[in-house]
């Protein structure tokens, strides 16, 4: 009952960490265009351009430096990691808040993907306190934490917008701060001295966490592989929603802000209540193929809708897919010994920062193809079509996938 008792608070202050995060993150988007236009002098289409290259330089130094930080949670402990991670982010909305020119906000962004642990340091303290079998549920309150947080913020950040552009920056590095305080009173630490590994950098480094999976897990890497696929496939949620339902449907800010809401509770939901009933039930294999036959019938409707409410349709009938990400992640987790969570959590955290320099472009590109005036075929529907390509090519990896602990992946 005591260990029991121990994993509920730890899981507990990990849902915390990562709905602060969250929130704090949804906070700035309402006024981020406004900083950047205040510090450019540009106007809104110049300023999304210059919001565009910063989140690529942002996801491309997370893209190197997360085999670093995962590295440095299995040789130090993931308590000191995201205690200095909550500490950076703290530091990082500062300077937004303040920033006096766009090189001081470039800089804060680059301070914040080489810190950025929060996630995949989160994920691994997870997986030192649950059972294999139960990692992918536990997985699920990761999701949970981000799909609330990313709910709550963007509504709080319109709020006390209307106070000054800094006030929302300020709020979050107030969330960060006292998350900070929290954790260093409360969080205990997860990863024992004698299941720590040495630093290696040969292997802290994208292309050597590859290699390193590639010799010891070959099982795991054909599961990376599939996560960078996946992730591929929903960047179209991330990139074009807004400009998709704008244009197809006429709908107003308000009315995408309730679309994505309604995709914030659905992914919620499933990740964080559901997951715990359906995962031990029909196993992880069984579910990641609900998942990505979810996925089939969202994306589909996505494309095909001729009317706004199809996408609600499209929203329920994709809800499946929000469990496809954590019992990959468990079936991986599975696969590694316990003195290497931290640097397999910090690969996971480079293929999926490798999918955000990847389907942006690819996505909105595909968009403005197609939805444009010389469009071959006038479809703007046309990146959730090549959604379902990836979907299909994740499937095609993940049954290649050998796994060694039929067990854990059946439930």
């Amino acid at each position: 009952l005591r260990k029991s008792a121990g994993m509920n608070r730890a899981l507990a202050f990990i849902f915390v960490t990562v709905l602060i995060d969250a929130i704090g993150f949804g906070i700035v988007i309402p006024v981020f265009p406004e900083l950047i236009m205040k510090l450019t002098g540009r106007g809104l289409g110049s300023a999304a351009q210059v919001s565009g290259w910063i989140a690529f330089l942002y996801a491309s130094v997370q893209f190197v430096m997360g085999p670093v930080i995962g590295g440095l949670s299995d040789r130090f402990g993931r308590r000191p990691v995201l205690l200095a991670s909550l500490a950076a982010f703290s530091l990082d909305y500062l300077v937004m808040a303040f920033a006096p020119t766009l090189a001081w906000l470039v800089l804060a962004r680059v301070i914040a993907g080489i810190t950025g642990a929060t996630f995949p340091t989160a994920y691994a303290y997870i997986a030192d306190v649950s059972a294999p079998e139960k990692r992918a549920a536990n997985f699920g309150v990761i999701g949970m934490a981000f799909g609330f947080g990313f709910i709550i913020g963007p509504a709080l950040g319109g709020l006390v917008a209307k106070y000054g552009s800094e006030v929302p920056f300020l709020l979050s590095a107030a969330l960060a701060m006292g998350n900070f305080v929290y954790g260093y009173f409360v969080l205990p630490e997860s990863l024992p001295p004698e299941r720590r590994r040495a630093f290696d950098w040969r292997r802290a480094n994208p292309v050597g966490a590859l290699i390193w999976l590639k010799s010891a897990h070959p099982t795991v890497l054909t599961l990376a592989a599939t996560v960078l696929v996946w992730t591929i496939s929903y960047q179209s949620l991330y990139t074009i929603w807004s400009y998709h339902g704008q244009l197809r449907y006429g709908w107003t800010p308000e009315q995408v802000g309730w679309s994505l809401a309604a995709v914030g509770v659905s992914g919620a939901l499933m990740q964080g209540v559901f997951s715990r009933r359906l995962i031990p039930r029909f196993g992880q294999r069984r579910i990641i193929m609900f998942g990505l036959v979810s996925a089939v019938a969202g994306y589909s409707t996505y494309a095909a809708a001729d009317v706004g409410w199809m996408i609600y349709l499209g929203i329920a009938v994709s809800c499946f897919q929000g469990l496809v990400f954590p019992c990959l992640q468990g079936l991986m987790s599975a696969e590694i010994g316990p003195s290497e969570q931290g640097e397999l959590q910090g690969a996971v955290a480079s293929i999926q920062s490798l999918s955000a320099i990847i389907g942006p472009p690819l996505m909105t590109n595909t968009f403005g193809w197609f939805s444009g005036g010389g469009a071959p075929v006038y479809a703007p529907g046309a990146p959730f079509l090549l959604s379902l390509v990836f979907v299909g090519l994740t499937a095609i990896l993940f049954f290649r996938a050998p796994v060694r602990h039929p067990a854990v992946a059946a439930g």
